[in-house]
């Protein structure tokens, strides 16, 4: 009878190079080490100053003009980061100015809208959001779809993204916003994709892309599952629930490898 191999000795050193989780941290006494302690902290004050960064929205709007993006700039019914943190209901609803505007620039029905948001870190959508959208197109442009209408909305919430498309007529809408600081990565973006949105849409029918930082999900990767979840999602009349990811299946081509865009 052969004995069973005898699993290799791992340390918690290896564990701490495979992931930024405060593993293995040690002790002085019944506190934390000083390196440790000071790390938190200061990780700490970092996800607080992502939740109450300003917001570069005409930086955005720049960003998608050169991309030959022309955007609308809309707000939530919170009139300041407090009333957007006291009362998430606010964020969730445009103001009436931002409906009007939306309302005029909505009689022609679209297939794609994208919304840009601030979220719960600011600090996220000014750093990725244009990054990723630059990779994003040229993947949309494979399957001829283009992005109809650009919005960047201040003090949303996810849910915003609903009403907007409603207005707007959108068939589907995707929504970059930043995502509740960690103490591991302050400045994540999440991409939610809702088919024909309107108001009361549940997060069950909406996918989500998560985890989009340079110590995550890169953009080229984010950008090749948002789009196959577009495209899926526009082929079938379905996100959320009804829609299993199932782009890891197939393995992300480099953009420059596609000869139609060379």
């Amino acid at each position: 009878m052969t004995k069973p191999p005898v699993p290799s000795s791992r340390s918690l050193t290896d564990l701490r190079e495979l992931t930024p989780a405060r593993v293995g941290l040690g002790r002085a006494g019944a506190s934390l080490p000083t390196g440790a302690l000071l790390a938190f902290t200061l990780d700490h004050a970092r996800a607080r100053d992502a939740v109450h960064a300003a917001f570069d929205s005409p930086a955005i709007v720049s960003g998608l003009h050169d991309l030959g993006l022309e955007a609308l700039e809309v707000h939530s019914r919170a009139r300041n980061r407090s009333d957007y943190l006291r009362r998430p209901d606010l964020g969730r609803t445009l103001d009436p100015d931002s409906q009007h505007l939306l309302e005029s620039h909505g009689t022609v029905a679209c297939r794609l809208a994208i919304v840009i948001a601030d979220g719960l870190s600011p600090t996220a959508v000014n750093a990725h959001a244009i990054a990723l959208i630059r990779s994003l197109v040229p993947r949309l442009a494979i399957d001829r779809i283009e992005i109809s209408r650009a919005v960047v909305a201040g003090s949303a919430r996810v849910a915003l993204g609903d009403e907007i498309g409603a207005i707007l007529g959108a068939g589907m809408v995707l929504m970059l916003i930043g995502e509740r600081p960690g103490l591991s990565a302050s400045d994540s973006l999440g991409a939610y994709v809702t088919f024909a949105p309107r108001v009361g849409r549940t997060d069950a029918e909406r996918n989500c892309v998560s985890n989009i930082h340079s110590k995550g999900l890169g953009y080229d990767e984010a950008a090749f599952r948002i789009a196959w979840l577009i495209r899926e999602g526009l082929a079938r009349g379905v996100t959320g629930v009804a829609l299993k990811d199932e782009s890891g299946e197939a393995t992300p081509l480099p953009i420059a490898a596609n000869s139609s865009l060379s």
